[in-house]
């Protein structure tokens, strides 16, 4: 499409306009980013290079590790440098990369925290077949669906998005390039595609969240007979981290393509405050990953 190319970058508006806010939240998200990546990476040396962490659970903490660090990184270092600039300019073909990178790791992690549920009802309600279930193949071949399910979900977006012509104005009222932001500046009618980013994403967090709330329903279901170290397995269960992703995730996409105000402080949930409580919620309190990485990373 020709007429895209009268578009060549975009200005962000990003969070707020306040000079003086603007640098104490430059402050606060460059500190969230680096304690991400450090609690991230942590986790992924950690587990690889602890014998005593090699069961699946852990391999799969650790993707999901790799995937919240690809995610932080794709948004968080533009919105911090955007923080201490007047004019916040991102190229077309840079916030085409950031759509695609932040969806690829996004919808990876979606799917990922799928396998985990099954990895954790498997544990807990078929503890005797767990290895059998759980063998290796299975492991790769769920982590590969987990990644390819994220591509294509990106993918998907990528393409409509980047066919669209751009031609009048390019100022988005966000921080980030994503899907409803940039579809309001498009100079043609964007409503097949806003229905296929319902159900692309929207419907995808809708339908998994459910389904991770069954499962968890079937966990707690099983517990009634189970000791007291099976129950402190199931409390150390993911489910504790889904509402901080799923729940913003529902809210901006299932719904026609709009944009609100409050959808910059929700987006901002899930690009930077729940890449940084996943490490909390899924592995620090675990006494296993606290002890391996004492061993490994305390030694005199």
């Amino acid at each position: 499409m020709g007429s895209r190319n009268n578009v060549t970058e975009f200005i962000l508006l990003g969070l707020i306009q306040d000079p003086t806010g603007q640098k104490v939240l430059f402050a606060m998200f460059l500190l969230i980013y680096l304690v991400t990546m450090v609690g991230n990476l942590l986790i992924v040396g950690t587990v690889f290079a602890s014998h005593s962490l090699d069961s699946p659970m852990y391999v799969f903490l650790a993707y999901l590790s790799i995937m919240d660090a690809v995610y932080a990184t794709s948004t968080s270092p533009k919105l911090i440098m955007d923080l201490l600039t007047d004019k916040k300019t991102i190229s077309f073909t840079a916030c085409m990369a950031q759509l695609f990178s932040a969806h690829l790791s996004g919808g990876a992690e979606v799917f990922l925290l799928v396998v985990l549920a099954f990895d954790c009802y498997v544990a807990i309600c078929k503890p005797l077949h767990y290895l059998t279930i759980m063998n290796r193949k299975i492991c790769i071949l769920l982590l590969v669906i987990a990644w390819v399910g994220g591509f294509v979900h990106s993918l998907v977006q990528l393409i409509f998005v980047s066919n669209l012509p751009f031609c009048g104005p390019n100022v988005i009222d966000h921080f980030i390039c994503d899907m409803y932001p940039l579809l309001t500046l498009a100079c043609s009618d964007t409503y097949f595609i806003g229905l296929t980013v319902v159900a692309n994403g929207g419907a995808i967090c809708m339908i998994i969240f459910i389904l991770l709330l069954i499962s968890y329903a079937f966990i707690l279901n099983s517990l009634k007979s189970y000791s007291q170290e099976g129950r402190r397995k199931a409390l150390f269960s993911h489910h504790r981290g889904c509402p901080f992703f799923f729940v913003p995730c529902i809210f901006i996409y299932v719904r026609p393509v709009s944009n609100f105000p409050v959808d910059k402080s929700i987006s901002v949930v899930f690009t930077a405050i729940t890449p940084v409580l996943n490490p909390l919620i899924y592995t620090m309190r675990n006494s296993e990953i606290k002890n391996a990485m004492q061993k490994l990373w305390c030694r005199k």
